[in-house]
């Protein structure tokens, strides 16, 4: 009980603690695993689930594998699918051949223990690329393509394994092909056709309301369980297969809403790669990854600089990334829990069969693991910064109306360097914005598909700052997904004639500059001649300060000097510090009584301290 206990606190522990610090969560799961077995020697994964080790962590696969479906677009091909398709099957070859290349003359390995070697270590997976692209947060292309490649290579690079595998105890070379060629078409066929029956089965009990609400996600596991017990039991290593292809039916069907079920999903997601990710830092034996030494570093230096660019470059050729986009996806490739399922897996196959040197597998594979989660882990932001592919923060604002008052904000942020980007359905307070300078987007801020169609790249906030207090209800419940509920706000509902969904908190975001400051009262203060204004604080001029010869201003927001933006709502004083600036909505002609703080118009760029 304490192992397994240990387990779930270390995981969602070492998660937060990444967040907090602003590291790569993979890279923080595999650091507490190291800590917990090998070095500290609390846990230890083999002893405390014995022969349920294998089958358990498989199953956890298949369950990050569904959820991984469940996040792919079939409209994202359009853009992406030739490049996707290249690089899990040109790219797949081209990076177990290199890798079987140089397990043999690096390695020193037979060539049949060199081949599955490539095979295993051809795959990057869900487990690692998903927390990654989290963390890193690409624009354009990227995320699509890695998001693709990493889910459906991990049953393309587990069924290679297994047939390699096979193909070893063949006893002829045309055995051997035609053993590759029959089962990889029959589990990939099986596979993928017990997924789609499973998932049109799942449809048409919820479309007909055969399942009650509190039930839908529950089930929706048993099916998953099902399909993946299934498809195995009709083919061997064929569930991954069904899990994946039933969480891409499920996600692009369009005969019922399965974002609850998504929901549900990736919390168990996350549970689930922490824990994977734990267990699997905890059985490293670092004695064996040691003995690898430096020819297992440079075979690592082989796959990170040699084998995953050459496949990018050429999987790419006329596909669609531009030359930024084909750099970064060369410098993203980590390996995850995949090969070292696999690899342990064969290992006790290949030592009970008496082949040479079979006990080098596993060690060689896991200084594969973690020296791409390493090296891609801790260059993976910084590199996609330089490239210009991710935003260098966060602290933009997505602003629900272009309206005055909108307008009015997003230019006071606009100013300050915090990016903002406007979303209305009204033309003509589009086109105003426009001419503001303000960056816009015509459309529903709670279309259906409106996160499919914003660029959110640099933007870590939503303010809901339209006259319709249920849009703005809906915009908060929406986005909370998206940048979580401490970082969505909407404007207080009007004091009279409020609606149900305006008096549950539930179904609200944090209230925008304190309660009883609603859309009417803000726009009443900007048409009699208030203006959005910036103080700067200094030790002379504190936030006492300009409380006090500021009495009618209402502050918005506080600009750190760092580029941190803090939105001031009522449940957060005004407590700003030398050298934080005060976003306020300030009548006329009211100005710091200090000379020293320099003070700004939203609708001037000139200062008018």
């Amino acid at each position: 009980m304490y192992e397994l206990g240990l387990i779930l606190v270390l995981g969602i522990g070492a998660q937060w603690l990444a967040w907090r610090l602003r590291l790569p969560s993979i890279l923080m799961l595999l650091i507490f695993g190291f800590l917990a077995g090998p070095i500290g020697h609390v846990l230890h994964p083999d002893q405390l689930f014995g022969n349920l080790l294998s089958p358990l962590v498989s199953l956890f696969v298949a369950l990050v594998l569904f959820e991984g479906g469940m996040s792919l677009r079939i409209a994202d091909l359009r853009q992406v699918g030739r490049a996707v398709r290249n690089l899990v099957t040109i790219g797949a070859v081209i990076t177990g051949v290199i890798a079987a290349l140089s397990a043999h003359w690096i390695l020193d390995l037979q060539w049949p223990l060199a081949v599955l070697l490539g095979s295993i270590v051809l795959v990057t997976g869900p487990t690692v690329i998903g927390p990654l692209l989290r963390f890193v947060k690409p624009n354009g292309q990227v995320a699509a393509i890695l998001r693709w490649e990493g889910i459906v290579i991990d049953p393309i690079g587990a069924m290679l394994s297994v047939l390699m595998f096979e193909a070893i105890n063949a006893q002829t070379l045309r055995h051997a092909t035609h053993l590759l060629a029959i089962e990889a078409l029959k589990t990939a066929g099986i596979g993928s056709g017990t997924g789609a029956a499973a998932a049109l089965i799942l449809v048409l009990l919820l479309s007909r309301f055969w399942i009650p609400d509190h039930l839908q996600s529950p089930v929706t596991l048993a099916m998953v369980a099902a399909a993946f017990m299934a498809s195995n039991r009709l083919q061997p290593e064929s569930s991954l297969f069904s899990v994946t292809v039933l969480g891409i039916v499920l996600a692009n069907q369009k005969k019922i809403s399965v974002h609850h079920i998504a929901e549900f999903k990736e919390t168990l997601s996350v549970v689930l790669i922490a824990s994977l990710f734990i267990i699997l830092g905890a059985r490293v034996q670092l004695e064996n990854v040691l003995r690898a030494g430096p020819r297992g570093l440079l075979f690592l230096a082989v796959l990170v600089v040699i084998a995953r660019p050459l496949s990018v470059l050429i999987c790419t050729i006329r596909s669609g990334p531009n030359w930024r986009e084909r750099t970064f996806l060369c410098a993203m490739a980590p390996r995850g829990i995949i090969a070292a399922a696999v690899s342990s897996v064969f290992a006790l196959r290949l030592r009970a069969a008496h082949m040479a040197n079979a006990e080098l597998l596993v060690p060689y594979t896991f200084v594969v693991i973690i020296g791409t989660v390493i090296i891609y882990g801790l260059t993976a932001k910084l590199i996609a910064r330089r490239l210009g592919i991710s935003a260098k923060t966060e602290h933009g604002c997505l602003i629900a109306g272009a309206n005055a008052l909108a307008r009015a904000v997003g230019e006071a942020l606009q100013e300050a360097d915090h990016p903002v980007l406007l979303v209305d359905t009204n033309r003509s307070e589009i086109n105003k914005a426009r001419m503001a300078g303000l960056p816009t987007f015509y459309g529903s801020i709670i279309a259906p598909d409106i996160l499919e169609k914003l660029d959110l790249s640099g933007l870590g906030k939503l303010l809901a700052l339209t006259p319709n207090d249920e849009v703005n209800s809906l915009a908060a419940l929406r986005f909370a997904r998206v940048f979580g509920r401490s970082k969505v706000y909407q404007l207080p509902p009007a004091t009279s004639g409020k609606s149900a969904i305006d008096v549950i908190p539930e179904l609200r975001g944090r209230p925008l500059f304190g309660e009883g400051h609603d859309f009417s009262m803000l726009l009443d203060r900007l048409e009699n001649g208030e203006a959005v204004k910036k103080t700067l604080l200094t030790a002379e001029f504190d936030a006492k300060a300009f409380t006090q010869t500021h009495p009618d201003a209402l502050p918005l927001f506080l600009i750190a000097p760092a580029d941190q933006l803090v939105v001031l709502t009522g449940d957060l004083a005004v407590e700003g510090k030398v050298g934080m600036t005060i976003v306020s909505l300030s009548p006329p002609g009211q100005k710091a009584a200090h000379p020293v703080v320099p003070e700004t118009d939203s609708r001037s760029s000139v200062a008018t301290a």
